[in-house]
């Protein structure tokens, strides 16, 4: 199908469906979803947002963002308590953690009187390595992205063509993908990686991820932004500045920023 084909089959599915929630990260694919859905449904619709430890304050503040410009009614769901299970950081974590987040904005749906959840994922997202798809489908989420077949690319035109600032936004993933599998998640680890990119990103990186591996950050920017590195002077500026953060090695991965480097 081509594009005109796959946004026709999305409303279409839209407009099958009872009034709705979705999860909404502020991201390009749940920005869109939500969009959509609220065309379609209007008042009925609603964004919920899960705020934990594993999300940063510029996700957070960009899930508020992308609510507000849609227009559609935004609720936030507080996860203080993160179960250990997850916290050991198996390689099925982000099964185990879709599982509680899922639940929770089911459970904060069903409140609100909507008996379907909505989710984000897309057709790109089957070629990567995610547990959490399983979570999806046992507790019987909608994903209406990849139900309509749509790509990454398409999902960012798509995006374009409706206004919304989120087009060219780069992927976002939880601060807990930072960390190596079976290296357990504490708080201290997931606030070094938050204030290492959050630092990197005030020097006009975007394509970037900070990967904790113990005492050492390694750094992955995407490929245009490689060459930056070349400056002896950023170079310590930056080495200086995660070290402040407590990181006793800063290093630059020569391959660059790539999704699920650490699966």
């Amino acid at each position: 199908m081509g594009l005109i084909d796959k946004s026709n089959h999305l409303f279409q599915i839209i407009q099958e469906l009872p009034s709705s929630a979705v999860a909404c990260s502020g991201g390009v694919d749940s920005t869109l979803l939500a969009s959509v859905v609220h065309e379609v449904q209007g008042n009925e619709a609603v964004a919920l947002t899960v705020d934990s430890a594993f999300v940063s304050r510029s996700e957070m503040d960009g899930a508020f963002w992308a609510a507000a410009e849609i227009g559609i009614t935004h609720q936030v769901i507080a996860l203080k308590e993160i179960d250990e299970q997850i916290l050991a950081n198996p390689t099925d974590r982000c099964y185990h953690c879709k599982k509680v987040i899922f639940g929770r904005l089911f459970e904060t749906a069903r409140k609100m009187g909507k008996q379907t959840l909505l989710e984000g994922t897309n057709l790109d997202d089957l070629d990567d390595f995610r547990p959490g798809l399983k979570a999806v489908k046992e507790l019987e989420v909608r994903s209406p992205l990849l139900e309509a077949q749509l790509t990454k690319d398409e999902i960012r035109q798509l995006s374009r063509s409706r206004g919304l600032s989120t087009w060219k936004h780069v992927s976002m993933a939880c601060l807990a993908s930072r960390i190596p599998y079976n290296d357990l998640i504490t708080p201290e680890s997931l606030q070094m990686v938050e204030q290492a990119e959050s630092f990197l990103k005030t020097l006009g990186l975007e394509g970037l991820r900070v990967r904790k591996h113990g005492s050492i950050a390694r750094i992955e920017v995407s490929a245009d932004e490689r060459s930056l590195f070349f400056d002896l002077s950023l170079i310590e500026t930056v080495s200086r500045e995660l070290k402040k953060i407590g990181f006793q090695f800063v290093t630059l991965d020569l391959e660059g920023y790539r999704t699920g480097s650490l699966n």
